[in-house]
């Protein structure tokens, strides 16, 4: 009799274990992909509605009072709306950040069972992502802009460490609550704290600043054996040692920019790697090949999925509603899927 096929949350629960998957996982930030399958759902208390992922064409406004806008060019993904900042001296956060009221009475049972079938969570195919609502370094640079966030780090420590345990006092509640009642198999954080080619601030200062909120946000789930999946764009190897400390054994979109073999080599199927897609318009776009794009992802996998550790996780950004974009994407997809299917067979 044929072995059954690993489940797609199956398969991608052995990265977080440090296990060789049975096929090349591949990761879509929890939204369907090829034929509809899902390593993950992210899931999460509804009452704040802050997964970071969803397209908001009107924008949005969180709840700390930061407006974020969206346009069509990035498919309406929300930014902070530039010049428009409600924070401009961090000595006085105390006058301007105010914290949001949770709900007097919460029913978490009643909560986590709504907000899991609203995810569409089947707990037999797809893993529960929980979500941490709070991106610190990327909600103080919402308050205040990158220029003024990065002067605080260093002409204010104390005010700007006041400021993010304030943050993080609010979220405690959720997060142990995420924990206890919607039992996710991995908890997801977010936080962009580097560009394209460096980060935006030095080692020491990260382990400063936060490391410490980082640990204190992720301890609720290490303690329960749950593992970390951190989401951090651009090139923020330096912190990786920091990262896997603190529980992370998933991170995405481990972009290029990363010597992401050296990163392989240093901690092997310890930190396993969800990314290494480098979406680049071939030289005649709009003019593409299916050919063209499932190359691409075969190079990917064929560099990065050796020795797993690995989970394919890419796609083509662009415009909202461009047709060529949507084909290639599904390209991309099928390519990923059908290419990895058996790749640790061959």
């Amino acid at each position: 009799m044929a072995k059954s096929r690993l489940t797609p949350k199956e398969n991608y629960l052995r990265l977080a274990k440090g296990e060789l998957p049975e096929y090349v996982p591949i990761y879509t930030m929890g939204f369907p992909g090829y034929n509809g399958e899902a390593v993950c759902k992210i899931i999460g208390p509804s009452f704040f509605d802050e997964t970071h992922i969803t397209p908001a064409p009107t924008g949005r406004r969180d709840i700390w009072g930061v407006n974020y806008i969206a346009n069509l060019e990035t498919n309406f993904a929300c930014i902070p709306e530039p010049n428009n900042f409600i924070l401009e001296d961090i000595t006085r956060w105390r006058e301007v950040i105010k914290k949001p009221v949770l709900p007097e009475h919460i029913d978490w049972e009643k909560l986590a069972k709504a907000d899991c079938e609203k995810a569409g969570l089947d707990r037999t195919q797809s893993a529960a992502m929980g979500v941490f609502g709070l991106m610190p370094f990327q909600q103080l640079v919402a308050f205040m802009g990158f220029t003024n966030c990065l002067m605080a780090l260093f002409e204010e420590p104390e005010a700007v460490k006041e400021l993010l345990d304030f943050m993080v006092d609010l979220y405690m509640p959720i997060i142990q609550a995420t924990v206890d009642y919607y039992k996710p198999d991995i908890m997801y954080l977010l936080d962009d704290t580097a560009t394209n080619n460096n980060p935006f601030m030095s080692p020491q200062m990260f382990r400063e600043f936060l490391k410490p909120i980082y640990k204190r946000m992720t301890q609720p789930a290490v303690d329960r054996g749950i593992p970390i999946q951190f989401h951090n764009c651009g090139r923020c190897e330096d912190f990786l040692d920091d990262l896997t400390e603190i529980g992370t054994k998933i991170w995405d979109p481990a972009q290029v920019s990363n010597d992401l073999l050296g990163m392989k080599k240093k901690y092997g199927r310890r930190l396993a790697i969800a990314g290494g897609f480098n979406w680049v318009p071939p030289a005649a776009w709009p003019d593409v090949t299916e050919d063209q794009i499932k190359q691409m992802v075969r190079d990917c996998i064929d560099q990065y999925a050796p020795g797993g550790g690995f989970a394919f996780f890419g796609a083509a950004l662009g415009r909202h509603g461009d047709k060529t974009i949507e084909q290639v994407n599904k390209w991309i997809n099928e390519e990923a899927f059908v290419y990895g299917s058996d790749y640790y067979l061959r």
